[in-house]
């Protein structure tokens, strides 16, 4: 049995963020599943959103509402937008890099958004950027980080959250315990055929608070990114970028005609895509920048374009054949504007937290903004409302077989979902269908 004064379940940059921004004299154990650099963060190409200046927070706000269907919650949005400065400004000060021209920041566009404010670092932003996170993180005293740590479940007394239940390298359960805990457990992606997650990403915390009735929000909100590398290798699948469009590619049909606006939101270029591939009884279509400068998008886009290479593509000359796959999840836990659940000294930040930002489809570039405002929000209050450490007894028998209850956990999750959405549970999920 260990003790800590916050216990955070996830790696990924809201895990690490939030870790940064505690109070340095609190002891914080991190723990997750696999190696840190194996989480969906360090897979983030396009870039971070980020309000330019005081003009565009009116454009912003609108973009952001517009590809939520308006089902977002106004308050995170604009807490979002206007703290996103700061954000930045964080991230620079942990030694952050984002690309510039002559001394001045470059900014992008990807679909959905009215005008050019992502700041990206080449086509690698979320190594980019969690790596540094993690770099520093190495070097807080404070801040221990066990991989190999799969959490089973939290542990629950008399109504709050008392830290967690976990299965250590080796396969044996054992129990941390904290006067607050943070999931930050990431997406549910492990749970499709076809997703540009890590498989291991097998939404946990979403079982874990289904057993504990802890309030959940539209997790049947789940987006499919419409540019993924077709292929019929089995695995995770390989995303490109939204960027390669916002720079100004082509989607193309079998013959080699455009026939949607590349622009537009992720879920309706998805549904045009389908319809494309339906009429031409095909299962991919064609991502095009055969028009554009080659050398740009090489400089632009190095590890798309080698990836692709690698695949047989060269993508200055080819066409690149890409398909829709599961990307990221807009539901989860229910969260308030502090990140707290709706169980005391439970928070969760980052892709597995729900405050409502993204409504019922995310914008591009909203994730890692998204994850860090609120990853630092939940910091801040668990500092102004830290509760006491206590000792619990926990019987770890239940927790033996873990890999058997992980696999339930898989079920739990699927089958709530299928009970939420049955036509997107059958068109999307891994089913007999």
């Amino acid at each position: 049995m260990r003790s800590a004064d916050v216990v955070v379940v996830g790696t990924g940059a809201a895990g690490l963020f939030h870790a940064l921004f505690l109070p340095r004299d609190y002891k914080v154990i991190m723990i997750t599943k696999k190696e840190v650099e194996e989480s969906d963060s360090f897979l983030a190409q396009g870039g971070i959103s980020a309000l330019k200046n005081e003009d565009d927070f009116d454009s912003y706000f609108e973009d952001t509402m517009k590809a939520g269907h308006y089902e977002n919650d106004k308050g995170a949005v604009e807490k979002m937008i206007r703290e996103s400065p700061q954000i930045i400004k964080d991230l620079r000060e942990f030694g952050v890099r984002f690309d510039e021209k002559d001394g001045q920041v470059q900014f992008t566009r990807e679909g959905g958004h009215s005008t050019f404010r992502i700041l990206h670092h080449e086509d690698l932003t979320g190594k980019e950027i969690t790596s540094h996170l993690y770099e520093e993180a190495k070097k807080r005293e404070n801040i221990e980080i066990m991989t190999h740590c799969t959490m089973l479940d939290i542990i629950e007394e008399d109504g709050e959250c008392r830290g967690v239940v976990y299965q250590d390298a080796q396969g044996n359960p054992d129990v941390i315990e904290a006067p607050d805990t943070v999931l930050a457990t990431g997406g549910l992606g492990g749970l499709f055929h076809n997703s540009t997650n890590f498989r291991h990403l097998t939404a946990d915390s979403l079982a874990v608070c289904l057993r504990h009735q802890i309030e959940l929000k539209n997790i049947n909100y789940i987006q499919i990114h419409p540019t993924t590398f077709y292929s019929k290798k089995p695995g995770r699948r390989f995303l490109i970028s939204e960027s390669v469009r916002g720079e100004g590619a082509y989607l193309l049909d079998k013959n080699g005609e455009r026939f949607t606006d590349e622009l537009k939101p992720r879920d309706v270029v998805t549904a045009e895509i389908r319809k494309q591939m339906a009429k031409d009884h095909t299962d991919h279509v064609y991502l095009s920048v055969t028009h554009l400068d080659g050398e740009r998008i090489k400089k632009r886009f190095p590890n798309i374009y080698r990836q692709c290479l690698e695949e047989g593509y060269d993508m200055a000359k080819d066409w690149i054949p890409v398909t829709p796959a599961q990307h990221y999840f807009m539901g989860g836990i229910k969260v308030n504007l502090d990140s707290k659940t709706s169980m005391e000294h439970l928070y969760a930040v980052g892709e597995t937290s729900c405050n409502g930002v993204h409504g019922k489809n995310r914008l591009a570039s909203n994730s890692l903004l998204e994850s860090l405002v609120f990853a630092k929000a939940a910091a801040k209050d668990i500092a102004a409302h830290h509760g006491e450490l206590k000792e619990v007894a926990v019987d770890l028998e239940p927790y033996q077989n873990g890999d058997q209850l992980l696999e339930d956990n898989k079920r739990m999750v699927l089958e709530e979902l299928k009970r939420k959405d049955r036509d997107f549970y059958d068109q999307w999920c891994n089913d007999e269908n």
